[in-house]
């Protein structure tokens, strides 16, 4: 039986990465955050877009995407500091695969270059 889907992991293939800029109540599961992405942020959650969330203190993502067998909802907590995120007055901020992979580490991934491959890969 071969593999399907994405090559070298499992998880869903994501296009695009979506930051959403204002905090949400992290009590929400993942049907209320597809309600959010629909009627608040006006998105269709099924066009290959991940959809990053914070809460308030910033200390905390929540990572929405659905696919074609169904809905992932992750979460990622620093045990120390905050998550670095961007001061902007729209709802959604588009992020690159490297840019989220540095907002994950904790990192100001806004300072950053775009060019990570003298990097390694993060873990």
């Amino acid at each position: 039986m071969g593999r399907r889907g994405k090559v070298g992991g499992f998880g869903p293939a994501v296009w695009v990465w979506w930051l959403v800029s204002g905090p949400v109540d992290f009590r929400c599961g993942a049907d209320r955050l597809l309600v959010h992405v629909r009627e608040v942020l006006g998105c269709e959650p099924l066009d290959g877009s991940a959809f990053v969330f914070r809460n308030r203190r910033g200390t905390r993502l929540k990572v929405l995407v659905v696919d074609a067998q169904g809905v992932w909802l992750a979460q990622r907590r620093l045990h120390h500091g905050r998550f670095v995120l961007p001061s902007t007055n729209e709802s959604l901020c588009s992020l690159s695969r490297a840019q989220f992979a540095w907002l994950c580490a904790g990192v100001d991934w806004q300072r950053l270059s775009c060019d990570t491959s003298s990097l390694g890969r993060l873990v």
